[in-house]
């Protein structure tokens, strides 16, 4: 058997159970009993890998496995995971077939889509939710084309309706939630239609992880439990309106710490420049570490002489230009420091901390960006 190009030596990542398990209980108190979760997992479960995750998820109470695309559907399907799949989004026309064989439940908004459903010669019913548009306009069924679906379904005993989804456009980016609202009206508005036209919806689903902490209104049959199942909060806004709301501070735990060891350490003089183009040159003396990974496994180039790792519990800045696979990182008020230690890029060392938040900030980005770019090459191991 070949073994993996990446092993735990250089750089690897720690997938807390405990933390996961924490912030399903979380959602489970805040929804109640009756409310179904999907735990979405695509993107290699928002960088905290696809295997790891599914398998915390294992013995919960977990009705979906919620994905992009087929393909990682189908990744999960071969290691026989206990929770149904569910394709969020795209499922090209050249594997319905075998989505339908595979008993794997997918998201439609095209009319084509459904009517080459509707010609799939297989032993199961295709069991489809449909997307409604209520203005996000990405994916989505046009209220005016929605009785198009319709007409089709009632026709096509092979096809099975089971839920109806959409998705709020700015839940997560204000405390001013009245679009979402316009949003929902919509929604209901357009499930109103499909259950006159005789159909029974069995799972309706709006709530993203933000809806689902903040409106109960929004939960309806089931909720996609996504960023803050790995204990983020899906925006800044989304904390304040949680807050605002009479919200407890410390609801969500991060699941994920990054690690990797020392590879080499320099006696630096002042005046020396470090890294590529020159960007940094040393005031002092200088001792300065070298750590093996780089913007290849996930560290994002913008954070060039912005951002600091953790060495013995201690703030070490980085100096120069992130590397395609090699970082320079100041420690030469850290006393100590050898080849091998361990150093952390992100999560605990100590009493400090490297949040998801704070490298995104660094970066010009959002949380959900720094997790799921992560190589998903590097080893994660459960905790």
């Amino acid at each position: 058997m070949n073994k993996p190009i990446y092993t735990t030596s250089q750089s690897w990542f720690e997938v807390s159970r405990k933390n996961i398990l924490h912030n399903v209980d979380v959602i489970r108190k805040k929804i109640g009993p009756r409310v179904k979760i999907a735990a979405v997992i695509k993107a290699n479960a928002y960088g905290h890998g696809y295997n790891e995750i599914a398998s915390i998820l294992e013995m919960e109470d977990i009705y979906f496995l919620a994905v992009h695309s087929f393909e990682e559907a189908l990744y999960l399907k071969d290691r026989e995971f206990t929770p149904r799949i569910l394709v969020v989004g795209y499922t090209p026309f050249d594997q319905l077939k075998e989505a339908v064989e595979h008993k794997i439940h997918f998201t439609v908004y095209n009319l084509e889509t459904l009517k080459r459903l509707k010609a799939v010669k297989a032993a199961n019913q295709a069991r489809v939710h449909l997307k409604l548009e209520t203005g996000t306009n990405r994916q989505g069924i046009d209220e005016k084309d929605l009785p198009k679906f319709l007409d089709i379904l009632k026709n096509a005993d092979n096809i099975q309706l089971i839920g109806a989804s959409t998705h709020f456009a700015n839940i997560e980016d204000t405390t001013d939630h009245s679009y979402a609202a316009q949003q929902l009206q919509r929604y209901e508005k357009m499930v109103a239609a499909i259950e006159k036209a005789g159909f029974r919806i069995r799972l309706k689903h709006t709530a993203s992880s933000a809806a689902s902490l903040l409106f109960a209104k929004t939960h309806f049959d089931m909720i996609r439990f996504g960023i803050s199942l790995y204990g983020l909060w899906p925006s800044k806004e989304t904390y304040l309106s949680y807050r605002l709301s009479g919200g407890e501070n410390d609801l969500l735990k991060p699941a994920l710490t990054w690690k990797t060891k020392i590879s080499q350490i320099k006696n630096v003089p002042r005046d020396s420049f470090i890294g590529y183009g020159c960007t940094y040159r040393t005031t002092a003396n200088s001792k300065i570490a070298i750590l093996p990974i780089g913007y290849f496994d996930g560290y994002d180039r913008k954070l060039s002489n912005l951002a600091y790792v953790l060495v013995k519990g201690q703030r070490a800045p980085v100096r120069g230009r992130i590397c395609m696979d090699i970082i320079m990182i100041d420690v030469t008020d850290i006393p100590g420091v050898k080849i091998e230690d361990e150093v952390v890029l992100l999560g605990k060392q100590g009493r400090e901390e490297i949040t998801a938040e704070q490298m995104a900030s660094w970066a010009g980005t959002i949380n959900y960006e720094i997790v799921s770019r992560i190589n998903p090459l590097l080893p994660r191991k459960i905790v």
